[in-house]
């Protein structure tokens, strides 16, 4: 079974890489990606624990902004974690996410909701990049709302008026990122509705152009119809299709390897970085 989308705490996830690692293990896992947000802080301790025949690929998901505004999570994969200019892009990121909380937290407390940055530094992990799950676990802790998931439906929803954007690469930059760093770039989740603006078939050109290698179909954001349309636009354009679970420990509903990646599909992923990254043992 191959994942090629989960989490830790060294961004929002709540298992350590160590945790995720043998979580993967007892889930009969084969491959498993991980992928923390703007960040490969967690690289080092995943592969450390990595045993068995289990294999890791190490990566990150990154932020992007269209020039219209809709948000966009890119997934590198397989890209060398010492390029120069990878390091400063996810390091720009993860910086300007202070001023967006911030600015969030401004507008929660004019709306009533006490809520402070002491507060949401109280329940995230050290060393994790900060996000829009741990003001929500900031919420839960001060009883606003119950869990995560209920905050991402509603008052940390895109379409919140308490949602401020965060300065980001464009998409089409950060596949070029990638791809100059030798990894292979994917689009996360492009169609799930209920995060709110998403892309449709006609944004897709302009990635392939920048260098997308695939798209990110089997996903439990994505409904039947929206899966079938993306496997069609992976075809057209002659894309990798995969299928994965965002898995965040109980930060999310996500079961780890819920949703898995055709092994041939990721073999020809694999084959378009430009070296052989998966770590084993």
């Amino acid at each position: 079974m191959i994942d090629l989308h989960t989490h830790s705490t060294c961004s929002d996830g709540t298992e350590t890489p160590r945790q995720l690692i043998n979580n993967a293990l007892i889930h009969g896992l084969t491959t498993i990606a991980l992928t923390d947000h703007d960040s490969i802080a967690g690289w080092s301790q995943a592969t450390g624990a990595l045993r068995g025949t289990l294999e890791v690929v190490l990566g990150a998901e990154i932020s992007c902004l269209t020039l219209d505004g809709v948000s966009v999570h890119m997934l590198g994969l397989l890209f060398d974690g010492t390029n120069p200019e990878m390091i400063r892009m996810l390091a720009d990121t993860r910086d300007s996410r202070v001023p967006r909380m911030v600015k969030m937290i401004e507008l929660l407390n004019a709306a009533g909701y006490e809520i402070t940055m002491e507060d949401i530094e109280a329940v995230k992990p050290v060393g994790a990049t900060l996000g829009r799950p741990h003001l929500a676990d900031a919420l839960v802790a001060k009883k606003y709302i119950s869990s995560r998931d209920e905050a991402f439906k509603g008052l940390l929803n895109n379409d919140s008026p308490y949602y401020v954007a965060h300065m980001a690469p464009t998409p089409e930059v950060a596949i070029a990122q990638i791809r100059k760093a030798g990894g292979v770039a994917v689009i996360a989740h492009p169609f799930a509705s209920h995060r709110g603006e998403i892309l449709d078939a006609s944004n897709f050109d302009a990635l392939v152009a920048a260098g997308l290698n695939a798209i990110e179909v089997d996903h439990r954001d994505h409904s039947a119809s929206e899966r079938g349309m993306l496997r069609t636009i992976a075809r057209d354009l002659d894309l990798v299709i995969t299928g994965s679970s965002d898995y965040h420990g109980t930060g999310k509903l996500n079961a780890l390897g819920e949703n898995s990646t055709d092994p041939g599909e990721w073999a020809r992923l694999e084959s378009l970085a430009d070296a052989r990254r998966v770590v084993k043992l």
